[in-house]
């Protein structure tokens, strides 16, 4: 199995890159092949709903000129897209949502003159984010946003890892929260294949 793993913190030694090691062991240990972009490192302009991705059924098609034809063609080449991201207000990352807009439009040939069709349809999907609060109260609203994201791109959700820091002045990262990580995968190993 090929896994794109988007990952939209801004901090390479944060939570949610510690979250995401041992669920990448899990991936490396079960012969998976993963691939991990950081957003942060890379232009991603937002999405300016100009629709002239429309004009081209046979790919994403985008006017703007950066990382995210590259980063599309990853998606497309990927049998399980992961969108790993910590929750600061509610919500993803400004790279991951940046992200997320463009790809709606230039994976999805919708809103043009004529509807046309979802370029990822049953792309099979997960998310993993680190929050603050309990994650029904922190990593909610993320989570059912992007159920709605994946009904709409015709996408299969799989699920959500979810974990709380409990303070600044507390570590993150503990036996549990990787055993959970681990797990995480080789569920999505299951229901990928």
């Amino acid at each position: 199995m090929k896994v794109c793993i988007l990952m939209g913190s801004p901090r390479k030694n944060g939570n949610t890159a510690a979250l995401l090691e041992p669920f990448c062991d899990e991936l490396t240990a079960g012969d998976h092949i993963y691939e991990r972009i950081w957003l942060c490192d890379r232009k991603i302009a937002p999405c300016t709903a100009c629709r002239v991705c429309q004009r081209d059924w046979s790919e994403f098609a985008c006017r703007i000129r950066d990382d995210m034809q590259e980063i599309a063609g990853k998606v497309l080449e990927a049998d399980l897209l992961v969108l790993a991201s910590p929750i600061y207000s509610w919500y993803c990352t400004p790279p991951m949502k940046a992200l997320l807009d463009r790809l709606v439009y230039g994976l999805n040939k919708y809103y043009g003159e004529k509807k046309g069709p979802s370029l990822w349809a049953g792309k099979k999907t997960a998310l993993i984010t680190t929050c603050g609060y309990r994650p029904e109260k922190g990593a909610d609203l993320w989570e059912e946003g992007f159920r709605r994201y994946c009904k709409h791109s015709q996408l299969e959700y799989l699920g959500m890892l979810a974990e709380r820091h409990l303070g600044y002045d507390t570590v993150f990262m503990d036996g549990d929260k990787a055993g959970r990580a681990r797990a995480f995968a080789r569920r999505l190993f299951r229901a990928a294949e």
